[in-house]
């Protein structure tokens, strides 16, 4: 083990204990990870939802061998204060991980830091290391795991007996994900090798087990070895081996068989072929719905594929050490049938809101027709005039830490930079007064945050950015500049909850833009945001386009088609059809604006100044009324 590891406190809500989990399950989820990679690197503490907090004893029993704290949410650090938990924060540090995701990562990459011959944790973050990377608000997979699905769950578990009798439609969701076919990187190879075992009737070799397999996992090989490929790849994953060698040869007509025809393979873990953390995320999840439906007698006949995956992960080496230390007492789950196709059908459909949207998004044509409708009813892009076009920063006085050009970016593209900030900072400090606290959405590596906070020394600068290593570049330059009124907040938007004076962006992309204006909105508090990207917005559970009553009154998804024509900008371009371009993101923008407006707030839709600083040179200027 490494020594010199910086203390780092993680922050664990606490509403209630049933049976043997703690609620929220995203505390449960936590401390089975910890549990899982054997992880003491974190002071632990639990924050109670309520005044009442029961019998502590019991709480501290059901964390396994953990020490854990209580400790009142008005004693949480500052930072921590405006996130949802779970939350971790070096002691007296200014940078916090926050939301369920980014905190299971961190626990991940730190026990592998410090004890680098846990391999096995490392491979928990899969394949390039993305398993739960991609943010929840744009990745259906991680929204289902992150949110749904633990929330599904304990809705399940409250609920009136006459009410929890229906399986709830997002764990129907997850049977039917773990029926989908796998994909995997190098899948082609493993298909072919599946294949050549269809074709010679072969059984699957069963992986040799080396001395750091468990116990229980040689015993369960031994009795029940693989049945097919797919477990036997699984296996030699989890045993850190290669597959055996004589599945690698290939006849020759099996190399020529089109990749279309190759079979497909099935899941073995929730993400496919491996065991992820997005296992361990979903295990306390499942097993309470096991658990509660057990108890209440229901027939688990629909949802073979779950009750098959609940075994499995039970096989994992280290997964039943872990529910022990937990009080888990997982179940053994029968082998099941599933019912008569037509049967499962009925009972596994989806609501409609949790299907991905699967409108037409292939338009034909242009985006005139959608233009000249509009502009029959009346509604053409309007920008009003820039308050300060002239305005700017005198970059040659500043620290190089302030400067974007710091790093690996390009003389041009650094003045373009400096240019959008000018007219970021100009209507921000037209807005700010002393005090105020300030956050920079998306922030990137900090290039608003940093030049803000530097220059407002009287206000609050707090930057949110999902990447890590973008805002750990922010703290360094933060770090070099000694600015003592800046935090950093490594979090998924939905994450942050606090209140504060302005919001700011610089190019947030697609559906980010409408995110950080509901965040203002809901905060009662100005903006200033540049959008960007906008052929990456489409309907989410959240938002739905357009946006503003008087769009929805004459367009319906055909709104999309100014989203993917707002993206023909570029430079390159010919003229006019920049120029129709700009006027798509004139009219995506307006009706974002005029949806704000119906939340008492007046917006300017401006161009920035030049306007050559960034193909996407839209900012809004939203100011409560």
């Amino acid at each position: 083990m490494k020594d010199n590891v910086a203390e780092e406190h993680l922050y664990l809500a606490f509403s209630h204990q049933y049976r043997d989990s703690i609620f929220p399950l995203h505390t449960s989820i936590s401390l089975f990870l910890l549990s899982y990679c054997d992880c003491k690197l974190f002071k632990v503490f639990l924050v109670p939802t309520g005044e009442d907090v029961g019998d502590q004893c019991v709480t501290k029993s059901l964390a396994g061998d953990l020490e854990v704290h209580l400790i009142s949410r008005c004693q949480l650090p500052v930072v921590v204060q405006s996130c949802t938990l779970p939350a971790v924060v070096v002691k007296d540090d200014k940078f916090c991980r926050a939301g369920l995701s980014v905190v299971l990562r961190h626990i991940i990459q730190k026990t592998f830091e410090a004890d680098p011959s846990k391999k096995d944790v490392l491979e928990l973050l899969g394949f390039k290391k993305t398993c739960l990377k991609a943010c929840a608000e744009v990745s259906q997979w991680t929204r289902l795991c992150e949110i749904s699905i633990p929330l599904a769950v304990e809705r399940f578990l409250t609920a009136s007996p006459e009410h929890s009798q229906a399986i709830p439609p997002d764990i129907l969701l997850l049977e039917r994900k773990l029926g989908e076919p796998v994909r995997v990187h190098n899948d082609d190879k493993i298909r072919r090798q599946k294949l050549q075992q269809q074709k010679a009737g072969a059984k699957t070799a069963v992986p040799v087990l080396g001395e750091e397999a468990s116990e229980e996992l040689k015993a369960e090989v031994h009795e029940h070895p693989p049945s097919s490929l797919e477990l036997s790849v699984a296996f030699s994953k989890l045993l850190a081996q290669e597959a055996p060698e004589a599945i690698n040869r290939e006849a020759t007509h099996i190399r020529r068989t089109k990749t279309s025809d190759l079979p497909l393979l099935d899941h073995i873990f929730a993400e496919g072929l491996y065991f992820t953390v997005a296992d361990l995320v979903l295990l306390p999840c499942i097993h309470q719905f096991l658990v509660s439906s057990k108890k209440q007698g229901k027939n688990l006949v629909n949802l073979p594929l779950i009750s098959s995956w609940y075994r499995r992960v039970q096989e994992v080496p280290g997964v039943k050490k872990a529910a022990g230390k937990c009080n888990m007492e997982l179940l053994q789950l029968p082998e099941l049938v599933s019912a008569p196709e037509e049967q499962l059908q009925d009972s596994t459909s989806v609501p409609e809101e949790l299907e991905e949207d699967n409108e037409d998004n292939h338009f034909i044509g242009g985006p005139r027709p959608t233009m000249t409708k509009l502009m029959e009813n009346g509604i053409e892009a309007k920008f009003s005039p820039h308050p300060c076009p002239s305005w700017t920063l005198d970059w040659t006085s500043l620290p190089s830490a302030v400067s974007p050009g710091e790093g690996k970016m390009s003389r041009d593209r650094a003045l373009r930079k400096q240019q959008q900030l000018n007219n970021l900072v100009a209507a921000v400090t037209k807005l700010a007064k002393s005090g105020d606290l300030i956050v920079d959405f998306c922030s990137g590596g900090g290039h608003v945050g940093i030049v803000l906070a530097y220059m407002m020394p009287s206000c609050q600068v707090i930057l949110i950015e999902n990447k890590e290593l973008s805002l750990i570049r922010a703290k360094d330059r933060s770090d070099e500049l000694g600015l003592n009124n800046i935090w950093f907040i490594q979090a998924n938007l939905d994450y942050f909850n606090g209140s504060f004076n302005i919001g700011v962006a610089l190019h947030a992309c697609g559906v980010a833009t409408d995110m950080v204006m509901e965040h203002c909105l809901r905060a009662r508090a100005a903006f200033v945001i540049s959008p960007c990207c906008y052929g990456f917005i489409q309907n989410t559970v959240k938002f739905k386009y357009p946006r503003s009553h008087q769009f929805k009154e004459i367009l319906s998804y055909k709104h999309m088609i100014l989203c993917r024509f707002a993206d023909q900008t570029a430079v390159q371009l010919p003229p006019e059809r920049r120029l129709i371009g700009k006027q798509c993101m004139g009219l995506v923008d307006l009706d974002r604006a005029w949806a704000a407006e119906e939340h008492n707030y007046s917006v300017q839709v401006i161009s920035m100044e030049p306007e050559s600083c960034s193909p996407k040179n839209n900012m809004f200027v939203g100011i409560p009324a």
